[in-house]
């Protein structure tokens, strides 16, 4: 089993969901979070006035999946994630020793 945490863009959140639920994916955890990377930030205006906005919002995307649908979840992420351009986000992917449903008490592929 893998662990796949995406972060993106939160307007690319939609188009993700999806592509997600045209492959079968059954959920996924998603938070709001901020970041900063390539982009370097963003200069908004309050009031008139510049303000440097150093911490960018962006989405962050928690699915647990089985090994053979790995490569099928990380291709639809890209495909309805990228735009091309700098903040289009990461994909990390990682083993998943165990998974445990709490309701049934399922274990691994079973509790996805």
């Amino acid at each position: 089993m893998k662990l796949i945490r995406a972060i993106i863009k939160p307007e690319r959140l939609h188009a993700v969901k999806e592509k997600l639920n045209e492959i079968g994916v059954k959920g996924a955890t998603i938070s709001d979070v901020k970041g900063f990377g390539h982009q370097k930030g963003k200069t908004e205006f309050y009031r008139g006035n510049p303000v440097q906005v150093h911490f960018l919002p962006k989405v962050q995307l928690f699915l647990a999946v089985a090994d053979e649908k790995k490569d099928a979840v990380v291709n639809a992420i890209l495909e309805a994630a990228k735009t091309g351009k700098y903040g289009d986000g990461k994909i990390f992917i990682n083993n998943l020793e165990e998974v445990v449903r709490i309701r049934t008490g399922e274990k691994n592929e079973k509790a996805l």
